[in-house]
């Protein structure tokens, strides 16, 4: 039994059903929101970072959102394994009181990343030419940024509801920005699917890029008046893009997604409205690597993890858990390294639908 499934866009299969799978293949590599789900792909980042695009030459162009954005930034620094490791620690073994503040939860999550970075994480990867990093976050229109709480929670509600509409009503309350160490240079710079803004990304900005791209909305504390970009509240990425659902401007190359499901969600409200599906167009040229139905079956209590952990489990039950799926990860390297160096598995891999 394989720990992977393989799914791929129109032009993408074609190309892994006839020369397999290489690094060199790859001009994109995405990596979505979803908090600890992240944790079932921690073996699979340890191979990708550490031996299929080690001593890369040449561009590797990556977008994250939330803890995407935070996996695909360790990537970039001088010790990508290192950085994930320190990542993954920090993260699965974080302890909070049993009613924890906006104010905790958040200065947890500055210390977690400042852990993470270590002493030149954050000069690494803004100076970093070959990974090319690029990370979302959403800029509150309007009443969205008031320092009142009711005033957001409204913005947040009235989204919610013209989300189910139409996708694009979510330009009317937010502002996705993309900020990225390419700058004005970014493949991105004309996507008009939302209003979108370009940030150049410097050592002043990337922690509060960051921090931004993760802090959900009364969970965390967003992030106001990021350097160098447009004066506002900063959200959680994934409010617009949950899982992307925009053109990946990869010409004839392809994009690699490491992702915890086959389901792919366009923006965080979208997971409440089951007919939103994305446009396949998007996704031609996408290879989706996913651990298998089987696998995740056979994980402690029949699913990869995700933050409702934190509400449903104590604390050492939480930690052996997650513990326990680290460890399991390893199997996707595994197979990975299998499919990529003997083709083991290619056979198997199948056509990306959309279908929910």
């Amino acid at each position: 039994m394989s720990s992977l499934s393989i799914f791929a866009g129109s032009h993408a299969l074609q190309r892994i059903r006839s020369e397999g799978i290489n690094a060199d293949q790859f001009r994109i590599m995405l990596a979505a929101s979803g908090g600890p789900k992240w944790f079932v792909l921690y073996g699979l980042d340890r191979y990708l970072f550490g031996e299929f695009f080690a001593g890369r030459q040449r561009e590797l162009i990556t977008l994250g959102s939330s803890a995407g954005a935070w996996r695909m930034c360790c990537l970039a620094t001088k010790n990508p394994v290192a950085s994930i490791e320190r990542l993954a620690k920090r993260y699965s073994e974080e302890r909070y009181s049993e009613q924890p503040t906006t104010d905790e939860i958040t200065e947890k999550a500055r210390e977690m990343l400042a852990d993470m970075l270590g002493a030149n994480g954050v000069a690494e990867i803004v100076h970093n030419e070959v990974f090319r990093t690029h990370i979302i976050a959403d800029r509150a229109r309007g009443i969205g940024s008031s320092q009142l709480k009711t005033a957001r929670m409204l913005q947040l509600m009235s989204s919610a509801l013209l989300n189910t509409l139409s996708r694009r009503t979510l330009s009317l309350f937010f502002e996705r920005n993309i900020f990225s160490n390419m700058g004005q240079m970014s493949p991105w710079r004309n996507v008009a699917d939302l209003k979108t803004a370009i940030v150049g990304m410097n050592e002043d900005n990337l922690v509060d890029a960051m921090m931004a791209s993760g802090s959900i909305p009364f969970v965390l504390n967003g992030v106001r008046d990021i350097a160098g970009a447009n004066q506002g509240l900063y959200w959680d990425g994934g409010i617009t893009d949950y899982h992307f659902d925009f053109p990946f401007p990869a010409g004839n190359e392809l994009v690699l997604y490491p992702h915890f499901s086959p389901t792919v969600i366009p923006g965080w409200f979208d997971k409440r409205v089951p007919w939103r599906r994305v446009n396949l167009e998007n996704f031609k040229n996408v290879v989706l690597v996913v651990p298998s139905a089987e696998f995740v079956a056979d994980l402690p209590h029949g699913k990869i993890p995700d933050r409702a952990d934190f509400e449903t489990l104590d604390y050492d039950s939480r930690l052996a858990y997650w513990n326990t799926v680290l460890e399991k990860s390893k199997h996707l390297a595994e197979d990975f390294s299998a499919l990529v160096n003997a083709g083991a598995g290619i056979e198997d891999a199948q056509p990306f639908t959309g279908q929910r």
